[in-house]
């Protein structure tokens, strides 16, 4: 017996036979039982069909030839009995097959987006948005095309041909063999074809994705592109993008279209050849003529299902390759992971300390050997010019990414040997660009601690200084953000993140520029309900303006990747450094600064 793997690396290099075996294998025991009834609705279908063709000769013999009065109804009987149970079965069919392929979307595309949960943020640096997009939704669809046209093949198409056929070869065996000569020359033909629609697909997916991309840059950076009237340029690559997947659409339809002329020739020459030897056998041999009639009528039926597994292989193959994006992501194994034997990270102080920390984002380097300490329950900055590793110090310390080398430690405890979870359960973190999500205020302020309770939730409003706002809302606590919190301002914004941040109650939290892009006024309200956040834990400030972390019970100057300085405000002042001329940069009197 054939071994099917073997089969497979033979005539399948492309791995097609192991993407549907475990396509198959994944979703079979899950809907086991909705496939056999689908199945029984097939074989019915397929039972009609031949029974369609077989009742063709009671039809002439008996009606047209014989003439008999009682057939003319039993047969008109029969064929709508026939037909009713066609028409029954092929409805249940097709319910059946369309829940199943709703559900085994519905599961592939909960599988995909919990993937995309585990990756760390370097796959996400390296994979664009529209990418995602496509495969979540257009990978997704392929895997259920492929089950259903497979399915459809074997309990439909196939069961059809082997009932057709057995009519066939009851009505004349050696006409049957005559009428099967086109299946070798229509499978070496739709062969040819199938590498060249496989290339084809890959190059629509790359298209399809860069469509969605260039629609969610476009939105997310509508303002820029407004402001500077670069919509000729969007345009343009949106224009490119979508010539390309018609381009590739229109090919892929062209070769999957070849098969129907290479159907219908040899088609055409198969049914010619039968009425001539059919035809022969009844005029002049005195063959039955309801056997013949029997025998080209199922010949016809045959031909719609054959054309049908004529061209499965192109689709198939064409299908195959949004699976296999799609098992592509499954089985990209996040980098970022618990190590064996992780344990929940127990603080007890808060203290935070990088010891020799080396980081690059790919090839570009980004912390040298760095060593500075946060002490436990005060507030330590970092400061320095833009590119200096401020805010990857902030990233290492959540693992969004690990150093290449060195160690980070809380309270002694490695963070690469404690779990994820528990690391970033005890870390809080305020950013300048605040992202909320479209839901309502509670629900982004709750994200902090999901199992709040609503007076929590109203007193760490309270203590962000956004209570009143809030209330002032359409809905209040019950109103909508809207996508990226768009319905409010930035220092509204700003508030209600630090009113989840305050609600997570970490012993650590990070603050990266929170109040940088704001006014004046909503300035002064988020640095005091900032003030009363950083209350007995350990914070780590990245600031611009130094005026907010003068107080710092030690600030870190960084240059380049590099700790270049560290020490108080005044003594780093009194030092002379680079410290010195960022504050005579930006306090206008020297006396300013000093203080």
């Amino acid at each position: 017996m054939l071994n099917p793997r073997k089969w497979a690396f033979v005539t399948d290099p492309d791995g097609s036979f192991q993407l549907i075996r475990r396509l198959f294998l994944e979703n079979a025991r899950a809907y086991f039982r909705r496939y056999v009834i689908a199945f029984v609705f097939m074989g019915l279908v397929a039972g009609s069909t031949a029974a369609s063709a077989w009742i063709m000769k009671d039809v002439i013999n008996q009606v047209f030839i014989n003439r008999d009065p009682w057939m003319i109804y039993s047969v008109a009987a029969i064929v709508m009995v026939i037909f009713t149970v066609k028409g029954i079965a092929t409805y249940g069919q097709t319910v059946v097959l369309s829940r199943i392929g709703n559900a085994i979307v519905a599961d592939c595309q909960r599988r995909l987006f919990s993937r995309v949960l585990e990756q760390d943020l370097s796959y996400f640096d390296r994979t664009p948005l529209g990418e995602l997009s496509t495969r979540i939704q257009h990978n997704t669809g392929a895997a259920r095309s492929v089950i259903d046209m497979l399915v459809v093949t074997v309990g439909r198409d196939i069961l059809t041909i082997i009932g057709l056929v057995s009519v066939m070869i009851v009505q004349d065996p050696l006409l049957s063999l005559l009428s099967l000569t086109i299946m070798p020359p229509a499978v070496f033909g739709v062969t040819l074809l199938v590498k060249r629609v496989r290339k084809h697909a890959k190059s629509q997916f790359v298209s399809t994705s860069r469509i969605l991309s260039v629609v969610q840059e476009t939105a997310l950076g509508v303002r820029i592109v407004k402001a500077f009237g670069i919509e000729p340029r969007m345009q343009h690559e949106m224009d490119t993008a979508i010539a390309d997947v018609e381009k590739q659409s229109n090919k892929i339809a062209a070769l999957t279209a070849r098969t129907s002329p290479l159907m219908e020739t040899l088609g055409g020459f198969a049914i010619a050849l039968v009425i001539l030897y059919g035809g022969y056998s009844v005029v002049n041999r005195g063959q039955d003529p309801g056997a013949f009639f029997a025998f080209i009528t199922a010949l016809l039926l045959a031909y719609d299902p054959a054309k049908r597994l004529a061209r499965l292989h192109v689709n198939l193959n064409n299908g195959l390759v949004g699976v296999k994006l799609m098992y592509d992501l499954i089985d990209d194994v996040p980098a970022l992971r618990d190590a064996p034997g992780a344990v929940d990270l127990i603080v007890s102080r808060g203290e935070v300390r990088y010891t020799d920390v080396h980081f690059a984002y790919g090839e570009r380097p980004a912390l040298h050997g760095l060593t500075l300490t946060a002490q436990a329950g005060k507030m330590t900055a970092l400061v320095g010019s833009s590119g200096a590793g401020k805010s990857t110090l902030f990233s290492l310390v959540e693992r969004f990414y690990d150093p290449q080398s060195g160690t980070i430690e809380i309270d002694g405890q490695d963070i690469s040997k404690v779990t994820v979870a528990s690391l970033r359960r005890n870390i809080a973190m305020v950013t300048q660009d605040t992202i909320l999500f479209d839901m309502t205020i509670r629900e982004n302020i709750a994200l902090g601690r999901p199992e709040a309770s609503e007076e929590e939730i109203l007193q760490a409003s309270r203590d962000a200084n956004a209570h009143e706002f809030i209330i002032a809302q359409p809905g209040g606590y019950d109103a909508m953000t809207g996508e990226g919190g768009g319905r409010l301002s930035g220092g509204q914004r700003q508030r209600i993140a630090i009113a989840r941040a305050m609600l997570r109650n970490a012993p650590i939290l990070l603050l990266d520029e929170a109040t940088s892009a704001l006014d004046a006024e909503s300035e002064a309200k988020v640095q005091s309900a900032l003030t009363r956040l950083m209350q007995g834990r350990t914070t780590l400030v990245i600031a611009h303006r130094l005026a907010t972390v003068r107080d710092a019970g030690e600030i870190h100057v960084m240059d380049r990747g590099r700790l270049a300085e560290s020490g108080t405000h005044a003594s780093l002042y009194a030092a002379d450094g680079i410290y010195r001329r960022l504050c005579d940069l930006q306090f206008r009197e020297p006396d300013q600064a000093k203080v």
